[in-house]
């Protein structure tokens, strides 16, 4: 198969089209469901914070003798409170407790070394305030404050103020359904799962501005013409960018898969996981949103404006007349009429872009 074949340079010049546009109200129940299913997980089950957010003291064993199940025995005997006890691939056995005192501290290590066959200055002790925990979780609300704000400002003036809408309605998809998650599957929230939460609001936002700047390029001056609606220039615009966001999406989560292969199954190492779980969440979200809720929420709100409903009725009215594409009639009036469901491939005809259709003219004999 040649190069200009491919499927890449087929969606690109619109030989071949998915109608995500067409279909944005099962992508919008879709959605729907798996948020109503990730805010009940946080309403009922809760998010597991670490102890950087809720306080107590953290007892780290490195090859330790003892059992899960003895270590925990030795700090609840200890402590008289339940404890959080886990082993990481590389034997390390982690105690976690609730506030202690410097001098139950000492107590529990001595306790733990002994049962544990190991020295006490061996035992690594952290105890953290809960306040701590706070200050963090408040630094970064503000910060993600600050973040939407010049965000909003910044595709305000770059695109518009639907685009600026559509896309913190994705960038909030991507968030909730990544604490759902979460609060779902009952993984621990640390610092680092903060940080990774930051980082996705970036790289969600990244994908959902590449693919705006593409409808904004197809959709310039689209009112000045009766061929496409605003509707299938999007829906072209998402199809040009597909192959890209695709491609950006396996390439930016190969090396977070590493992290989690290789720095969390051979190396043991916690804090990559708690990063790594969150950005390969965030990621896979938010590339599912830049195609399917941001573009499509973004064409509800264009098809409410006056200039674009006149569009679309001159688009359709020109098809039935005969004038335009036959082929593309059936799916104008299914697919891009007040967001019915439409078919599969949306035959597309650009203006502007690409060899020009040109009719044969018939030879002079038969004039």
């Amino acid at each position: 198969m040649s190069k200009r074949s491919g499927l890449g340079h087929r969606l690109y010049a619109g030989e071949l089209s998915f109608d995500f546009i067409g279909r944005r109200r099962q992508w919008y129940i879709l959605s729907a469901v798996i948020l109503l299913i990730a805010v009940g997980a946080v309403l009922f089950r809760g998010l597991n914070f670490g102890i950087e957010f809720r306080g107590g003291a953290d007892f780290s064993l490195p090859n330790a003798t003892c059992s899960v199940e003895e270590a925990r025995t030795v700090a609840e005997t200890a402590t008289g409170a339940q404890v959080i006890v886990t082993e990481t691939a590389s034997g390390t056995v982690r105690v976690q407790t609730e506030d202690l005192t410097p001098a139950k501290a000492s107590e529990v290590t001595g306790l733990l070394a002994d049962a544990c066959g190991m020295a006490k200055d061996d035992v690594k002790v952290q105890v953290v305030g809960p306040t701590w925990g706070e200050e963090i979780s408040k630094k970064a609300l503000q910060g993600l404050l600050i973040f939407l704000v010049l965000l909003a400002i910044f595709l305000s003036i770059y695109f518009e103020w639907r685009m600026t809408i559509a896309a913190l309605v994705a960038l909030v998809h991507d968030v909730v359904i990544t604490i759902g998650i979460y609060a779902l599957v009952g993984l621990e929230v640390t610092p680092a799962t903060v940080i990774g939460l930051l980082t996705i609001l970036g790289y969600s936002l990244y994908d959902t501005v590449v693919v705006f700047d593409k409808v904004k390029e197809n959709t310039r001056g689209i009112t000045g013409q009766s061929v496409l609606t605003y509707a299938e220039s999007a829906n072209l615009a998402v199809n040009q960018t597909l192959v890209r966001s695709i491609n950006t999406s396996i390439v930016a989560l190969l090396p977070v898969f590493a992290i989690i292969i290789v720095g969390v199954g051979l190396l043991g190492a916690g804090t990559l996981l708690d990063l790594a779980l969150v950005l390969a969440i965030g990621m896979a979200a938010g590339t599912y949103s830049s195609i399917f809720i941001a573009t499509p929420l973004l064409v509800d709100l264009k098809n409410r404006q006056p200039e674009i409903k006149a569009l679309q009725a001159r688009v359709l009215a020109r098809r039935k007349q005969g004038r335009g594409k036959p082929e593309a009639d059936a799916s104008a009036q299914g697919a891009y009429d007040d967001g019915a469901e439409g078919s599969s491939s949306v035959p597309v005809t650009r203006t502007g872009t690409g060899p020009r259709q040109q009719p044969r003219r018939k030879p002079r004999s038969q004039r």
